[in-house]
């Protein structure tokens, strides 16, 4: 996520992947009964005969259907160093080929969906999962209430906990992301600091009970440029939401005002926090192929930033208040350096060579203890804010791919697999 103003930008967004479902469905269908899926879970929307085929040849593989203890949330975390895991096109690349790609199973696999999904959300979810359990080893799980907070109901949230409590079994760990970038001005459920966190909260209370294998994650947007005045869904004056949101109670919403407290939703209900932290050049207009400014990566996680939006250091520094203070485990969902191959400027290999330099530098773990996920956004797509192509990508570049497999350090943590054994054991 950008640091620049709304709209909410670029790698934070997910483009639509499902125009092939039917090509590929029934051998996803296999692969998931054979997992341990419930059939009538699956195959909504398929034929009779498709379906027939399904269950004939995920029934002749009854014998190898595994056995998988469910990891509970509070081990999810390592006790040091970070867990390195990516959000990718999985329509551009099968997981197993960006694990063959980089030379380890990633540990986090970024999925996104609608929430309330839809059949077909639900279908490549479990999907995703089932490469997950083969070439990775978590699923992170970004959960976005387009149609706003109040279609988070007790019916969608029970089929969200049954489903989670599903994929667990199957093996794959879940994080939720519910409605991240809250803070932001540009989506549905931005700066409704009071009903978000009651459906947050909600959400959290059926997640603990109900899926032992999933936790939650509370994930603001990076605040330089806060509150992001212009945006849709910027807080009104005169709301119960814009008071919450006043937190120097000077009738204006400013950069003085704490960016992250008023959406908290507290101790009991939050298991991670997380922070979306990219390089999109050092000055706006975005599109501009630069250098990643000097330690700008450790000065967006405190607060200390000074570039693009000016002097973020009224921000409140994020790592100490959420990974110190209140003892969670921090997350960087998201992160990766913008290149344009349509622009001039520095060459993409110092521009992302010099971004993950910070990123994996000895000092970011000595540092940043708590910082237990690091993700990278490995897509190569269309943004607005650039009106064009921009390619985030480390492995499809073999002289790209293998300096950053080299600069990986010691101090990650990638899949290891699941904890599942054949039922004839």
């Amino acid at each position: 996520m950008p640091d620049a103003t709304p709209p909410a930008q670029g790698g934070s967004r997910r483009d639509e992947f499902v125009d092939r479902f039917k090509s590929w469905a029934l051998p996803v269908v296999v692969v998931l009964l054979a997992a341990g899926f419930g059939t009538a879970s699956l195959v909504n929307g398929l034929t009779d005969r498709d379906r027939k085929a399904g269950e004939a040849a995920a029934g002749a593989s009854v014998a190898a259907n595994p056995v998988c203890e469910v990891t509970d949330r509070k081990g999810v975390a390592p006790s040091s160093g970070a867990l390195f895991g990516v959000n990718l096109n999985l329509d551009a690349k099968p997981l197993s080929q960006y694990a063959a790609d980089l030379g380890h199973k990633p540990a986090v696999s970024v999925s996104f969906a609608d929430f309330p999904y839809t059949d077909q959300e639900r279908v490549h979810l479990q999907q995703a999962a089932a490469q997950i359990r083969t070439d990775g080893h978590m699923m992170l799980l970004t959960l976005e209430p387009k149609q706003g907070l109040a279609a988070i109901t007790p019916d969608t949230v029970t089929g969200l906990v049954k489903d989670l409590a599903d994929i667990n079994a199957g093996g794959v760990p879940v994080i939720v992301r519910l409605a991240h970038e809250m803070n932001g001005s540009w989506y549905p459920w931005s700066q409704q600091p009071l009903e978000y966190k009651d459906a947050f909260a909600k959400v959290a209370t059926a997640v603990h009970a109900g899926a032992p294998g999933s936790a939650m994650m509370w994930a603001p947007n990076y605040a330089g440029g806060y509150p992001f005045a212009g945006g849709q869904y910027e807080a009104k004056p005169g709301t119960p939401d814009f008071d919450a949101l006043d937190t120097n109670h000077d009738g204006a919403l400013t950069m003085a005002d704490d960016s992250y407290a008023p959406y908290y939703p507290g101790d009991d209900a939050v298991d991670w926090v997380g922070m979306s932290l990219y390089h999109w050049g050092a000055r706006y207009p975005w599109g501009e192929n630069e250098i990643p400014e000097a330690n700008k990566f450790a000065d967006q996680l405190t607060g200390t930033y000074v570039g693009a939006n000016g002097d973020d250091s009224l921000l409140p520094d994020f790592y100490q208040v959420y990974g110190h203070d209140h003892g969670k485990p921090v997350a960087i969902p998201e992160t990766a350096a913008l290149y344009n191959p349509a622009a001039g400027g520095a060459a993409e290999i110092d521009i992302k060579r010099l971004w993950w330099e910070q990123v994996f530098n000895p000092d970011t773990t000595a540092k940043f203890p708590n910082l237990k996920m690091i993700n990278w956004f490995e897509w190569d797509k269309n943004e607005v804010e650039v009106n064009g192509r921009i390619d985030w990508t480390i492995t499809d570049t073999p002289s790209i791919r293998d300096a950053f497999t080299t600069a990986l350090p010691a101090w990650l943590h990638y899949g290891t697999g699941t904890n599942c054994r054949p039922t004839d054991d």
